[in-house]
Protein backbone atom coordinates (compact mmCIF):
# COMPACT_ATOMS: atom_id res chain seq x y z
CA UNK A 1 0.00 0.00 0.00
CA UNK A 2 1.16 3.54 -1.02
CA UNK A 3 1.72 5.66 2.18
CA UNK A 4 3.33 8.94 0.29
CA UNK A 5 1.61 11.56 -0.56
CA UNK A 6 -1.35 12.04 -2.23
CA UNK A 7 -0.59 13.80 -5.65
CA UNK A 8 -3.54 15.29 -5.84
CA UNK A 9 -6.26 15.61 -9.20
CA UNK A 10 -3.21 16.18 -11.41
CA UNK A 11 -3.17 14.90 -15.27
CA UNK A 12 -3.64 11.00 -15.93
CA UNK A 13 -0.05 9.97 -17.45
CA UNK A 14 -2.18 8.68 -20.18
CA UNK A 15 -4.63 11.64 -20.80
CA UNK A 16 -5.23 12.89 -24.25
CA UNK A 17 -3.09 15.83 -25.19
CA UNK A 18 -5.02 18.75 -26.69
CA UNK A 19 -4.81 19.34 -30.64
CA UNK A 20 -2.27 21.41 -31.58
CA UNK A 21 -1.56 23.47 -34.69
CA UNK A 22 0.27 20.59 -35.94
CA UNK A 23 -1.88 18.12 -35.82
CA UNK A 24 -4.47 20.27 -37.76
CA UNK A 25 -2.22 20.61 -40.67
CA UNK A 26 -1.59 16.99 -40.79
CA UNK A 27 -5.13 16.10 -40.72
CA UNK A 28 -5.79 18.69 -43.43
CA UNK A 29 -2.56 17.84 -45.80
CA UNK A 30 -1.17 21.16 -45.56
CA UNK A 31 1.41 23.31 -43.92
CA UNK A 32 1.28 25.08 -40.60
CA UNK A 33 1.79 28.47 -42.12
CA UNK A 34 -1.35 27.91 -44.07
CA UNK A 35 -3.71 26.98 -41.38
CA UNK A 36 -2.45 29.95 -39.76
CA UNK A 37 -3.97 31.93 -42.55
CA UNK A 38 -6.92 30.02 -42.20
CA UNK A 39 -7.44 31.40 -38.72
CA UNK A 40 -6.35 34.71 -39.46
CA UNK A 41 -9.46 34.72 -42.39
CA UNK A 42 -6.64 35.71 -45.18
CA UNK A 43 -7.86 36.24 -48.46
CA UNK A 44 -5.08 34.29 -49.98
CA UNK A 45 -5.81 30.16 -49.30
CA UNK A 46 -7.95 28.74 -51.59
CA UNK A 47 -11.65 27.28 -51.02
CA UNK A 48 -10.67 24.13 -51.12
CA UNK A 49 -7.85 23.93 -48.67
CA UNK A 50 -10.09 26.35 -46.86
CA UNK A 51 -12.28 23.59 -46.53
CA UNK A 52 -9.98 21.04 -45.40
CA UNK A 53 -8.62 22.96 -42.87
CA UNK A 54 -11.94 24.32 -41.17
CA UNK A 55 -13.14 20.25 -41.59
CA UNK A 56 -9.83 19.32 -39.55
CA UNK A 57 -9.94 21.98 -36.75
CA UNK A 58 -13.79 20.61 -36.66
CA UNK A 59 -12.67 17.19 -36.25
CA UNK A 60 -9.82 17.71 -33.86
CA UNK A 61 -12.03 20.22 -32.04
CA UNK A 62 -8.83 22.40 -32.18
CA UNK A 63 -9.29 25.77 -30.46
CA UNK A 64 -6.52 28.54 -30.91
CA UNK A 65 -4.14 29.67 -27.86
CA UNK A 66 -5.47 33.81 -27.70
CA UNK A 67 -1.82 34.59 -26.11
CA UNK A 68 -0.46 32.93 -28.41
CA UNK A 69 -2.19 34.52 -31.41
CA UNK A 70 -1.70 37.59 -30.15
CA UNK A 71 1.82 38.02 -30.06
CA UNK A 72 2.44 36.59 -33.90
CA UNK A 73 0.14 39.05 -34.97
CA UNK A 74 0.93 42.28 -32.46
CA UNK A 75 -3.16 41.69 -31.99
CA UNK A 76 -5.37 40.93 -28.49
CA UNK A 77 -8.97 41.28 -30.57
CA UNK A 78 -9.96 43.26 -28.13
CA UNK A 79 -12.05 46.65 -27.45
CA UNK A 80 -11.80 48.12 -24.11
CA UNK A 81 -15.55 49.66 -23.19
CA UNK A 82 -15.38 52.31 -20.48
CA UNK A 83 -19.03 52.71 -19.24
CA UNK A 84 -19.19 55.98 -16.95
CA UNK A 85 -21.37 54.25 -14.77
CA UNK A 86 -22.49 50.03 -14.88
CA UNK A 87 -25.56 50.71 -13.05
CA UNK A 88 -27.47 52.66 -15.98
CA UNK A 89 -29.79 50.63 -18.12
CA UNK A 90 -29.46 52.87 -20.60
CA UNK A 91 -25.87 51.42 -21.24
CA UNK A 92 -27.72 47.59 -22.24
CA UNK A 93 -29.16 48.33 -25.90
CA UNK A 94 -26.26 50.49 -26.05
CA UNK A 95 -23.35 47.52 -25.65
CA UNK A 96 -26.02 44.94 -27.72
CA UNK A 97 -25.48 47.28 -30.74
CA UNK A 98 -21.96 47.94 -29.91
CA UNK A 99 -21.37 44.30 -29.84
CA UNK A 100 -23.19 43.28 -32.50
CA UNK A 101 -20.73 44.76 -35.36
CA UNK A 102 -17.04 44.35 -32.88
CA UNK A 103 -17.86 40.33 -32.38
CA UNK A 104 -18.75 40.18 -36.31
CA UNK A 105 -15.21 41.77 -36.87
CA UNK A 106 -13.49 39.43 -33.88
CA UNK A 107 -13.24 41.42 -31.78
CA UNK A 108 -14.47 40.64 -28.07
CA UNK A 109 -15.26 43.26 -25.82
CA UNK A 110 -13.36 43.88 -22.19
CA UNK A 111 -15.75 45.87 -19.33
CA UNK A 112 -14.81 48.50 -16.69
CA UNK A 113 -17.01 50.66 -14.57
CA UNK A 114 -15.91 54.50 -14.54
CA UNK A 115 -17.11 55.37 -11.51
CA UNK A 116 -15.68 52.20 -9.69
CA UNK A 117 -12.45 53.40 -10.75
CA UNK A 118 -12.87 56.47 -9.90
CA UNK A 119 -13.68 55.15 -6.60
CA UNK A 120 -10.88 53.00 -6.06
CA UNK A 121 -8.11 55.62 -7.79
CA UNK A 122 -7.35 53.93 -10.90
CA UNK A 123 -6.72 55.37 -14.03
CA UNK A 124 -9.50 54.76 -15.87
CA UNK A 125 -7.88 53.87 -19.40
CA UNK A 126 -4.67 52.68 -17.59
CA UNK A 127 -5.69 48.76 -17.36
CA UNK A 128 -7.08 48.95 -21.05
CA UNK A 129 -3.36 50.55 -22.27
CA UNK A 130 -1.60 47.79 -20.15
CA UNK A 131 -3.61 44.80 -22.04
CA UNK A 132 -2.64 46.46 -24.66
CA UNK A 133 -6.32 46.54 -26.60
CA UNK A 134 -6.50 46.90 -30.00
CA UNK A 135 -9.01 49.65 -29.56
CA UNK A 136 -11.11 51.55 -27.11
CA UNK A 137 -14.63 53.28 -26.32
CA UNK A 138 -15.60 55.54 -23.94
CA UNK A 139 -19.86 55.32 -22.93
CA UNK A 140 -21.40 58.30 -21.16
CA UNK A 141 -20.09 61.65 -19.72
CA UNK A 142 -16.36 60.56 -17.86
CA UNK A 143 -15.78 62.77 -15.11
CA UNK A 144 -11.99 63.19 -16.10
CA UNK A 145 -12.33 63.51 -19.87
CA UNK A 146 -8.18 64.01 -20.12
CA UNK A 147 -8.22 59.79 -19.72
CA UNK A 148 -10.02 59.95 -23.22
CA UNK A 149 -7.85 62.56 -24.84
CA UNK A 150 -4.87 60.22 -23.43
CA UNK A 151 -6.18 56.90 -24.76
CA UNK A 152 -6.62 58.35 -28.07
CA UNK A 153 -3.04 59.43 -28.68
CA UNK A 154 -2.16 55.51 -28.06
CA UNK A 155 -5.00 53.49 -29.70
CA UNK A 156 -8.05 53.84 -32.17
CA UNK A 157 -10.78 55.40 -29.46
CA UNK A 158 -14.59 56.87 -29.88
CA UNK A 159 -16.69 58.37 -27.61
CA UNK A 160 -20.33 56.90 -27.25
CA UNK A 161 -23.46 58.76 -25.58
CA UNK A 162 -21.36 61.55 -24.44
CA UNK A 163 -20.39 65.07 -26.28
CA UNK A 164 -16.51 65.46 -24.83
CA UNK A 165 -13.98 65.82 -25.23
CA UNK A 166 -13.76 67.05 -28.67
CA UNK A 167 -10.11 66.39 -30.29
CA UNK A 168 -8.67 66.00 -33.50
CA UNK A 169 -8.76 62.26 -34.02
CA UNK A 170 -11.49 61.29 -32.00
CA UNK A 171 -15.14 60.19 -33.02
CA UNK A 172 -17.74 61.07 -31.36
CA UNK A 173 -21.43 59.09 -31.92
CA UNK A 174 -24.36 60.51 -29.77
CA UNK A 175 -28.52 60.76 -30.02
CA UNK A 176 -29.34 64.44 -30.64
CA UNK A 177 -29.43 65.84 -27.14
CA UNK A 178 -31.05 69.38 -28.56
CA UNK A 179 -33.76 67.88 -30.54
CA UNK A 180 -34.87 64.96 -27.53
CA UNK A 181 -35.39 67.96 -25.31
CA UNK A 182 -37.36 69.67 -27.61
CA UNK A 183 -39.36 67.02 -27.97
CA UNK A 184 -40.02 66.55 -24.02
CA UNK A 185 -40.91 69.74 -24.19
CA UNK A 186 -42.93 70.73 -26.76
CA UNK A 187 -45.25 67.55 -25.75
CA UNK A 188 -46.08 69.22 -22.54
CA UNK A 189 -46.79 72.61 -23.52
CA UNK A 190 -49.22 70.70 -26.53
CA UNK A 191 -50.88 69.02 -23.78
CA UNK A 192 -51.39 72.60 -22.05
CA UNK A 193 -49.08 73.05 -19.31
CA UNK A 194 -47.40 75.87 -18.64
CA UNK A 195 -45.13 75.30 -15.53
CA UNK A 196 -42.70 73.12 -16.24
CA UNK A 197 -39.92 72.26 -14.10
CA UNK A 198 -36.36 69.99 -15.82
CA UNK A 199 -34.34 67.98 -13.92
CA UNK A 200 -30.66 68.35 -15.12
CA UNK A 201 -27.98 66.03 -15.64
CA UNK A 202 -24.48 66.84 -15.68
CA UNK A 203 -21.82 67.16 -18.14
CA UNK A 204 -22.47 68.63 -22.05
CA UNK A 205 -25.04 66.76 -22.94
CA UNK A 206 -26.48 67.44 -19.03
CA UNK A 207 -26.21 71.16 -20.64
CA UNK A 208 -27.49 70.51 -24.01
CA UNK A 209 -30.61 69.24 -22.83
CA UNK A 210 -31.08 72.33 -20.32
CA UNK A 211 -30.39 74.74 -22.99
CA UNK A 212 -32.77 73.09 -25.46
CA UNK A 213 -35.34 72.90 -22.74
CA UNK A 214 -35.13 76.75 -22.05
CA UNK A 215 -35.00 77.52 -25.40
CA UNK A 216 -38.55 75.79 -25.89
CA UNK A 217 -40.05 77.47 -23.25
CA UNK A 218 -38.91 81.16 -24.08
CA UNK A 219 -39.96 80.70 -27.90
CA UNK A 220 -43.54 79.64 -26.30
CA UNK A 221 -43.60 83.11 -23.96
CA UNK A 222 -43.22 80.66 -21.02
CA UNK A 223 -39.26 81.64 -19.66
CA UNK A 224 -41.07 83.32 -16.76
CA UNK A 225 -42.76 80.01 -15.23
CA UNK A 226 -40.27 77.71 -16.28
CA UNK A 227 -37.75 75.98 -13.67
CA UNK A 228 -34.48 74.39 -13.68
CA UNK A 229 -33.41 71.96 -10.65
CA UNK A 230 -29.92 70.82 -10.53
CA UNK A 231 -29.59 66.67 -10.00
CA UNK A 232 -27.04 64.28 -10.16
CA UNK A 233 -28.91 61.55 -12.40
CA UNK A 234 -29.29 58.90 -10.05
CA UNK A 235 -33.06 57.93 -8.71
CA UNK A 236 -32.19 59.58 -5.10
CA UNK A 237 -31.30 62.52 -6.67
CA UNK A 238 -34.33 62.70 -8.97
CA UNK A 239 -36.72 62.13 -5.96
CA UNK A 240 -34.70 64.38 -3.82
CA UNK A 241 -35.08 67.45 -6.74
CA UNK A 242 -38.62 66.52 -7.31
CA UNK A 243 -39.22 67.06 -3.33
CA UNK A 244 -37.74 70.42 -3.59
CA UNK A 245 -40.27 71.16 -6.80
CA UNK A 246 -43.43 69.98 -5.39
CA UNK A 247 -42.33 71.99 -2.16
CA UNK A 248 -41.96 75.27 -3.42
CA UNK A 249 -44.06 78.38 -3.70
CA UNK A 250 -45.40 77.49 -7.42
CA UNK A 251 -45.78 73.71 -7.86
CA UNK A 252 -45.00 72.76 -11.36
CA UNK A 253 -47.52 70.48 -12.93
CA UNK A 254 -45.17 69.09 -15.46
CA UNK A 255 -41.60 67.55 -15.01
CA UNK A 256 -39.19 66.82 -17.32
CA UNK A 257 -36.79 64.80 -15.97
CA UNK A 258 -32.82 64.25 -17.33
CA UNK A 259 -33.03 60.47 -17.27
CA UNK A 260 -35.41 57.37 -16.60
CA UNK A 261 -33.78 57.06 -13.09
CA UNK A 262 -34.28 60.17 -12.23
CA UNK A 263 -37.66 60.42 -13.36
CA UNK A 264 -38.66 57.05 -11.61
CA UNK A 265 -37.29 59.12 -8.45
CA UNK A 266 -39.76 62.14 -9.21
CA UNK A 267 -42.39 59.80 -9.45
CA UNK A 268 -41.95 57.74 -6.25
CA UNK A 269 -41.64 61.68 -4.55
CA UNK A 270 -45.12 62.71 -6.40
CA UNK A 271 -46.50 59.27 -4.80
CA UNK A 272 -45.41 60.27 -1.35
CA UNK A 273 -46.45 63.80 -1.43
CA UNK A 274 -49.91 62.25 -2.69
CA UNK A 275 -50.15 63.32 -6.53
CA UNK A 276 -51.57 61.17 -9.05
CA UNK A 277 -49.33 60.69 -11.97
CA UNK A 278 -50.48 61.82 -14.40
CA UNK A 279 -53.62 63.51 -13.16
CA UNK A 280 -51.66 65.83 -10.55
CA UNK A 281 -48.10 65.54 -12.35
CA UNK A 282 -46.70 65.06 -15.83
CA UNK A 283 -43.75 63.42 -16.14
CA UNK A 284 -41.44 62.92 -19.10
CA UNK A 285 -37.98 60.95 -18.93
CA UNK A 286 -35.09 60.17 -21.21
CA UNK A 287 -33.62 57.17 -22.64
CA UNK A 288 -36.40 54.87 -23.09
CA UNK A 289 -35.20 52.25 -21.01
CA UNK A 290 -36.79 49.09 -19.35
CA UNK A 291 -37.35 50.86 -16.66
CA UNK A 292 -39.81 53.11 -18.91
CA UNK A 293 -41.53 49.89 -19.79
CA UNK A 294 -42.68 48.44 -16.65
CA UNK A 295 -46.17 48.43 -16.69
CA UNK A 296 -46.86 50.00 -13.09
CA UNK A 297 -44.25 52.97 -13.76
CA UNK A 298 -45.33 53.20 -17.93
CA UNK A 299 -43.24 55.93 -18.27
CA UNK A 300 -43.20 58.76 -21.45
CA UNK A 301 -39.67 58.82 -22.39
CA UNK A 302 -37.85 59.89 -25.02
CA UNK A 303 -35.73 57.40 -27.22
CA UNK A 304 -32.29 58.32 -27.72
CA UNK A 305 -31.86 55.62 -30.34
CA UNK A 306 -28.79 53.36 -28.13
CA UNK A 307 -28.63 50.23 -30.49
CA UNK A 308 -28.09 52.75 -33.40
CA UNK A 309 -25.63 54.85 -31.52
CA UNK A 310 -23.44 51.87 -30.03
CA UNK A 311 -23.62 50.01 -33.81
CA UNK A 312 -22.32 53.26 -35.20
CA UNK A 313 -19.73 53.72 -32.29
CA UNK A 314 -18.68 50.30 -33.46
CA UNK A 315 -17.81 51.20 -37.01
CA UNK A 316 -16.80 54.32 -36.98
CA UNK A 317 -13.85 52.33 -34.13
CA UNK A 318 -13.62 49.87 -37.10
CA UNK A 319 -12.47 52.70 -39.50
CA UNK A 320 -10.31 54.49 -37.24
CA UNK A 321 -8.40 50.98 -36.99
CA UNK A 322 -8.31 50.66 -40.72
CA UNK A 323 -7.49 54.40 -41.20
CA UNK A 324 -5.95 56.06 -37.43
CA UNK A 325 -5.32 59.29 -38.70
CA UNK A 326 -8.21 60.09 -40.36
CA UNK A 327 -9.89 63.63 -38.77
CA UNK A 328 -12.47 63.14 -36.60
CA UNK A 329 -16.25 63.91 -36.15
CA UNK A 330 -19.48 63.85 -34.46
CA UNK A 331 -22.18 61.72 -35.60
CA UNK A 332 -25.72 62.51 -34.19
CA UNK A 333 -28.84 59.93 -33.73
CA UNK A 334 -32.54 61.72 -33.77
CA UNK A 335 -34.11 60.59 -31.13
CA UNK A 336 -38.04 59.79 -31.14
CA UNK A 337 -40.81 60.21 -28.24
CA UNK A 338 -42.44 57.12 -26.61
CA UNK A 339 -45.84 57.83 -25.77
CA UNK A 340 -46.99 56.15 -23.03
CA UNK A 341 -48.98 57.05 -19.36
CA UNK A 342 -47.15 59.73 -17.06
CA UNK A 343 -48.56 62.64 -19.24
CA UNK A 344 -51.88 64.05 -19.94
CA UNK A 345 -53.45 67.43 -19.62
CA UNK A 346 -53.28 69.69 -16.87
CA UNK A 347 -56.03 68.37 -14.01
CA UNK A 348 -56.32 72.06 -12.62
CA UNK A 349 -54.10 75.22 -12.84
CA UNK A 350 -52.64 73.87 -8.93
CA UNK A 351 -52.72 77.49 -6.33
CA UNK A 352 -49.33 78.98 -5.71
CA UNK A 353 -48.12 77.89 -1.92
CA UNK A 354 -48.28 80.73 0.38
Amino acid sequence: MWNGPNPGPGPRPDSPKPPTIRGVAERAGVSKSLVSLVLQGSPRVSPGKRQAVLEAIEELGYRPNAAARSLSEQRTRTVGVLLNDMRNPWFVELLDGLNSLLHANGLHMLLSDGRLNQRTGEGLTRTFLELRVDGFVAVGTMADPSAIAEAAQRVPTVVAAAREPALPHLDVVAGDDERGARLATEHLIGLGHRRIAHITGLGLVGELRRRSFEATMRRQGLAGSMVVEPSDTTEEGGYRATVRLLSGPARPTAIFAFNDIACVGALSAAGELGLEVPRDLSLVGYDNTYLSRIRHLWLNTVDNASYEVGRRAAQCLLDRMEQPGRPGGVQLVNPTLEIRGSTAAPHADPPDRP
